[in-house]
């Protein structure tokens, strides 16, 4: 029987989602919770990678296992056995076909930053005190939207079968001293959100005008794009699936 769980995790002390050798990730934790309580090994499969330091606010993972199992029982003491910094907030039940990875048709990043010193946010934005002008990051990230090839962001060395991406949504909000970047797409390159980001910044800034920022993406370079943006402000914000596959449930048990 194959199960999704529904997951969320602070990814500072782990090397990001996908299990490593010699390194702590979030992937590695929820599997040894899981061949615990279940008595035999058990291993999942991802929505996909998250970056070293980079959270999830929203993750699914499945996992297959015996029929019967009682998700509400098993999500309570998932949660009493896992870290503080790994919750669940359901395990469902799903067709046997049904995969976390691939059946996956949008993905949302979420970015933070604090345009002021905020010790309750440290873990979780980037400080980032100079002036910026979020109309021009705005008129810039709206490019994103019109065009498919992300070389520009492509980490190097990623062996990635293409660089091809839709992007739905990209914008940024500005609440006080909050500002929040939302980009949903069908699919993200490794770093590249964290890229954008950096180099919509320097928009912000006045290092690039929105025209040269088209200019950088158009030319397929990674070279020209900006220092990534700190992984503490990047958040995995949701994961979308078709309805005949999978539909979010609510919490089954005790956080």
């Amino acid at each position: 029987m194959r199960y999704f769980v529904e997951l969320c995790y602070d990814g500072a002390a782990y090397c990001g989602w996908q299990r490593q050798r010699d390194a702590a990730t979030a992937q590695q934790t929820l599997e040894t919770a899981l061949s615990t309580l279940l008595r035999r090994d058990t291993e999942t499969v991802g929505a996909g990678r998250t970056d070293t330091g980079v959270n999830a606010s929203y993750y699914v993972a499945h996992f297959d296992a015996a029929d019967g199992i009682d998700c509400a029982h098993l999500t309570a003491k998932l949660n009493r056995i896992l870290p503080p910094d790994i919750a669940i907030s359901a395990v469902t039940p799903v067709a046997a076909e049904a995969h976390a990875r691939f059946d996956a048709v949008e993905r949302e990043y979420t970015y933070y930053i604090t345009r002021r010193k905020d010790p309750f946010r440290r873990f979780s934005s980037w400080h980032y005190g100079a002036g910026l002008d979020v109309g021009a990051m705005n008129r810039a990230a709206a490019f994103l939207t019109t065009v498919d090839d992300f070389t520009t962001f492509a980490k190097l060395n990623s062996n990635n079968k293409t660089n091809i991406c839709h992007i739905m949504q990209a914008g940024w909000q500005q609440e006080g001293d909050l500002l929040t970047f939302t980009i949903r797409a069908d699919r993200f390159l490794r770093n590249m959100v964290r890229a954008i980001v950096g180099t919509l910044v320097d928009v912000g800034r006045g290092r690039y005008t929105v025209a040269q920022f088209e200019d950088i993406v158009r030319s397929r370079d990674l070279s020209r794009a900006s220092a990534g943006a700190p992984a503490q402000g990047l958040f995995l914000s949701d994961v979308r699936y078709p309805a005949n596959v999978f539909v979010r449930g609510k919490c089954n048990g005790n956080i």
